[in-house]
């Protein structure tokens, strides 16, 4: 599973990256920050992107998931942290939504 997210999530950071200037530009790795001083992310950058996961998801799968509800928001840890943090937090959310 976390094998077809991945691709799904690297598309859109280069769609986004398109818009971006050479030093805004988002790293394709798990470990890049998304969240935080060590992002190049603003907030609204930073719903984009789960707004094109989300969609991209749906797109994928034809599964709505919700990554910015009120289980992510309670998490001692961010799943918006790094982008390797993201896709196991959309993993788990898809994987929840196929098994009902």
């Amino acid at each position: 599973m976390k094998q077809k997210i991945i691709p799904i999530v690297y598309d859109i950071i280069d769609e986004l990256n398109q818009q971006l200037g050479d030093e805004e530009k988002i790293e394709k790795s798990l470990e890049t920050g998304l969240f935080g001083a060590n992002s190049n992310l603003d907030s609204l950058g930073l719903v984009n992107l789960i707004v094109a996961i989300e969609q991209n998801i749906d797109d994928e799968f034809g599964v709505t998931i919700s990554l910015a509800d009120e289980k992510a928001m309670s998490q001692k840890n961010s799943p918006f942290r790094t982008i390797g943090t993201l896709i196991d937090y959309t993993q788990i959310l898809l994987e929840e939504k196929l098994n009902d």
